[in-house]
């Protein structure tokens, strides 16, 4: 997935589906976010807040794409919320891995290995394969998206994702650059859907990330060359001429996400993807949440940003709905 696509694997959509919003929820463990990798030193108490937002979801009319990983697919309470959702047809469960705490545990856990994509082929498959198959155990149903935790796809993903039956993707976070971490370079990558190959059996559904501002036409130039220099990406958002918008409720407000959709729609985007951490529905567990203001924030950021989408004529959509409409 990390090579750009050609413009004829861009995906079509039957006419009267776009534009819709698909929201991801990157369901996963509670862990250090500044501390080392660990497959042990991790929580799961913000599990029982599921309830909460899944109830919230549906008063929305929202379906949430719940992306699970190996410690959520191991709890019964996770597996008793997401799965009774899933039932009632009002979620869907995928897949979202994160290798240091799914097994197999063979390789030496760090920053490298922590990027699904730069495991041995032969690890990365096991270690997909036996979270496909705990979740469609554990869940009573068969997950049909993936997303590599941090992003991180590799040489060999699409084609194993293939062998796994997996229809969609959605682990381009497209306008980021992750290769000073060992991860990887999506700072060009389109927004718009993709065929991953020849065969169009594998779509790509990139996470929404925009530009806002004077030079937003000429910022896949310039986001790139500048992204070691995080001083010189502040100064030109101070200034008003060029900001990332990652439509988000963690550390992105109100105002600057309806600004970013509205981009997006003018733009033609076909499919709004948006997309949070689980933990953060719960304070303390990322930097976004310190607080229960915060929560109620988090809560407040989506009843306003889905009221916009909302007027803007913009429906709520699911994998399962995209899958039917896009043109193979």
């Amino acid at each position: 997935m990390q090579r750009l696509p050609p413009k004829e694997n861009f995906a079509r959509f039957e006419p009267g589906f776009a534009p819709r919003v698909l929201l991801t929820v990157d369901t996963e463990e509670e862990f250090d976010w500044d501390g080392d990798f660990s497959a042990t030193e991790h929580g799961l108490d913000h599990v029982r807040q599921l309830t909460r937002f899944q109830e919230f979801c549906e008063n929305l009319g929202v379906s949430p794409v719940y992306l699970v990983d190996w410690p959520i697919a191991q709890s019964p309470m996770a597996q008793e919320i997401l799965g009774d959702a899933c039932a009632r047809g009002k979620a869907e469960i995928g897949i979202q891995l994160h290798p240091w705490v799914n097994p197999p545990f063979e390789e030496e856990v760090g920053n490298f290995n922590s990027f699904a994509g730069n495991l041995p082929t032969d690890l990365e498959r096991e270690k997909l394969m036996m979270l496909r198959d705990a979740i469609t155990d554990k869940f009573n149903c068969v997950p049909q998206i993936y997303r590599a935790g941090r992003y991180g796809t590799g040489p060999a993903t699409a084609k194993l994702l293939k062998q796994a039956g997996i229809a969609v993707d959605t682990s381009v976070r497209s306008k980021f650059d992750y290769s000073a971490s060992d991860g990887p370079d999506y700072a060009r990558h389109p927004l718009v859907p993709w065929w991953v190959g020849k065969d169009r059996t594998l779509l790509e559904l990139p996470v929404t990330t925009v530009y806002w501002g004077p030079l937003r036409k000429q910022a896949d130039a310039i986001f790139p060359a500048l992204h070691r220099f995080q001083a010189a990406i502040g100064l030109l958002a101070r200034l008003g001429l060029l900001e990332r918008i990652a439509l988000t409720p963690e550390g992105v407000g109100i105002e600057d996400a309806i600004r970013g959709i509205d981009i997006a729609l003018d733009d033609g985007l076909p499919v709004i993807v948006l997309s949070f951490h689980s933990p953060s529905l719960a304070p303390g567990y990322t930097p976004y949440v310190e607080n229960e203001a915060d929560v109620d924030l988090l809560y407040e950021w989506f009843r306003q940003v889905y009221g916009y989408l909302f007027q803007r004529g913009v429906a709520p959509t699911t994998v399962q709905d995209i899958m039917g409409h896009v043109k193979v």
